[in-house]
């Protein structure tokens, strides 16, 4: 497994001044900038990297300087951070320097267009002929991600490495390894100096999971801020904390199995780590692990009630539940293979496929966020289960249950998912698999478990 630490630059002078920054190098890390690449360093300091690599524009270089040297005490951290002109930022010629209110004024059409069709957005760029050129900015954009990871991936087999970019060109990262549309270019965030890590099994291409995005807790941040222009729902996709049959790797599927000792105490942790954020409602899955995760975690917001819903309950495993992995071998020879391989195509032995949980888990979903806008209420949790949330998480970025196991969800860990411009927009996942305040750091050492 080759692991990515993705980070994007401290923030920068146009960051505060709210001006589009692309490819210009004409901005600095401020001085919080500066501080908050520290605070990633000593973030990552327990963790040895093979290569460093960072975009030659300065917010960044000077990023991953900082992260480098606040790793110099770490011995095997001998490597020096190279760039790659892969990593720039996506290149916006005709808006570079202007502000984004600017941008808005001058170019009202175009900016609809960017914003909600990042794909189809394009300019014509003056070249040296004195013609004009069409230019992709967000498909160019994709290119050179597929190109970076072309390039580095066959170069580190079974390392790790490092990646300091930017907003745009990370957005590109994540989405190519995951294979999610440019047209969901806006639906990734990613913050100053936050942490998303990914791991590949080979090369691009071949299997890869997203073990967390943009975490910011390093930061003191506990959840990514909510956009200004945000009008909408936040939720906050959590999963049940362990029970035992996850530590011993048995199917639960929709056997009730309550918490065990070490699920409270990640179901208290969830709890303390969520205590001042400000929950106007709280929905969760009938069975016992979820609902009893959900109550510790309302137990520091009593005036909420929660709701139950069904179309939450974790997938049926059929006739594989309550059994080992070696068990189901021996009974079903190749259908594990299968399932970890090609999950949409897998019908459970008596029981479901992803299909028949897409289905029920995103309707229900659906009219969470949409009973959530009615009555203007700003945030909430919804507490499920690992297939319940993969799947969820699909539907989310525009993916198809094709992509059930490029994401993790730790037991006890936090999605951040916004609407900032109601149901009929486009969802933006602020944040995913947050689990730094189960004790692991920026890496999830819950149990991998069966779901």
């Amino acid at each position: 497994m080759t692991r990515v630490i993705i980070v994007r630059h401290g923030q920068s002078t146009y960051n505060t001044e709210k001006r589009i920054q692309g490819r210009t190098d004409a901005s600095k890390l401020t001085e919080k900038g500066c501080n908050d690449a520290s605070l990633v360093g000593k973030a990552l300091s327990n963790i040895s990297f093979n290569a460093i690599y960072s975009s030659p524009l300065q917010r960044a270089k000077q990023t991953a300087q900082i992260i480098w040297r606040s790793q110099e005490n770490n011995s095997a951290q001998s490597v020096v951070p190279q760039t790659s002109d892969l990593l720039l930022e996506i290149d916006l010629p005709l808006w570079e320097k202007m502000l984004v209110a600017e941008v808005k004024q001058k170019f009202p059409e175009d900016y609809r267009i960017w914003k909600q069709s990042p794909h189809q957005f394009q300019m014509l760029v003056p070249n040296s002929e004195g013609d004009s050129r069409e230019h992709y900015p967000v498909l160019a954009l994709y290119e050179q991600a597929r190109q970076f990871w072309q390039e580095i991936l066959p170069r580190h087999p079974g390392q790790t490495i490092l990646i300091v970019g930017h907003n745009g060109i990370n957005r590109a990262l994540i989405s190519t390894a995951l294979r999610i549309s440019p047209s969901r270019y806006h639906s990734i965030q990613q913050s100053n100096c936050g942490v998303s890590v990914l791991n590949f099994a080979g090369n691009l291409g071949d299997a890869v999971q997203l073990e967390s995005m943009n975490q910011t807790q390093h930061l003191g941040d506990i959840l990514p801020s909510v956009r200004p222009n945000h009008h909408g729902v936040r939720l906050l996709l959590i999963r049940h904390g362990e029970t035992e049959w996850n530590r011993q790797g048995k199917f639960q599927g929709q056997i009730d199995v309550p918490l065990n000792e070490n699920g409270r105490l990640q179901a208290q942790k969830a709890a303390a780590f969520l205590k001042d954020v400000k929950l106007d409602f709280a929905v969760s899955s009938p069975m016992l692990r979820p609902k009893e995760t959900a109550e510790i975690i309302l137990q520091n917001h009593n005036s909420i009630k929660l709701e139950l819903q069904d179309g939450f309950r974790e997938i049926s495993h059929g006739l594989w539940e309550g059994k080992l992995e070696s068990e189901i071998e021996q009974e079903f020879p190749g259908e594990l293979e299968r399932w970890r391989t090609i999950p949409a195509q897998v019908q459970m032995p008596a029981g479901e496929n992803l299909q028949q949980v897409w289905e029920r888990s995103v309707a229900t979903w659906q009219s969470v966020v949409e009973a959530a806008l009615a009555n203007q209420l700003q945030t909430g949790i919804v507490v499920a289960h690992d297939a319940t949330n993969k799947t969820l998480l699909c539907h989310i970025l525009g993916l198809s249950p094709d992509n059930f196991w490029n994401f993790r969800q730790g037991n006890g860990a936090v999605s951040v998912i916004d609407y900032p411009s109601g149901l009929n927009g486009v969802p933006v996942l602020q944040a995913m698999n947050i689990t730094t305040h189960l004790g692991g750091g920026v890496l999830d050492k819950t149990a991998a478990g069966a779901l």
